[in-house]
């Protein structure tokens, strides 16, 4: 389980949203390459403040000490699935945001659940489920991926349903034995 995540998460306002985008790499305090996408990690001094899926591209040094130990256990992840992270992550989100990213960040690393499934324990619909995971500013450190359709589909990724967000979800789940 990610370290402190039930409580990170339980007294704060909406900071921001995730969302896949093309900024420039100068927005970011590190870029790290992944195989066939990159990954671009914001954060201030003490906080991550978001992760985002990116177009694969060359890595960009981290700027500071904490974006270096992001990248550190990004990269540790990227080679070992199984990998727990302790990141210090900027509260964000709503309430009921959080109470979906407590839940994934519990789903076990080579499992997955439904929206469905997630939805019937938070007692709210799949649609929801599936806007707070896209939603989520933490891609990896809080699994989202891990979340799929019933039936065996893959449902959608970062609000996504198709394109380069979905091919790495697939990535990712094959990385970590799940497909």
């Amino acid at each position: 389980m990610i370290h402190g995540w039930a409580t990170m998460f339980s007294n704060h306002s909406l900071i921001g949203n995730f969302e896949p985008t093309s900024i420039v790499m100068s927005d970011y305090q590190a870029v790290i390459a992944a195989p066939g996408f990159a990954l671009g990690l914001r954060c201030n001094d003490t906080e991550v403040t978001a992760i985002e899926f990116l177009e694969a591209r060359a890595g960009l040094a981290a700027a500071t000490p904490l974006a270096e130990e992001a990248v550190r256990q990004l990269r540790c992840y990227l080679q070992n699935p199984g990998f727990i992270f302790a990141l210090p992550l900027a509260p964000a989100g709503t309430p009921f945001q959080r109470r979906v990213w407590a839940r994934i960040a519990a789903i076990p690393h080579g499992e997955t659940r439904t929206y469905g499934a997630l939805a019937e324990a938070l007692n709210s619909a799949p649609r929801a489920v599936g806007g707070a995971c896209g939603a989520n500013p933490y891609p990896l450190v809080v699994p989202c991926h891990r979340v799929v359709a019933s039936g065996g589909g893959l449902g959608g990724f970062a609000r996504q349903r198709g394109g380069l967000l979905l091919d790495i979800k697939r990535w990712l789940l094959v990385h970590e034995g799940i497909r």
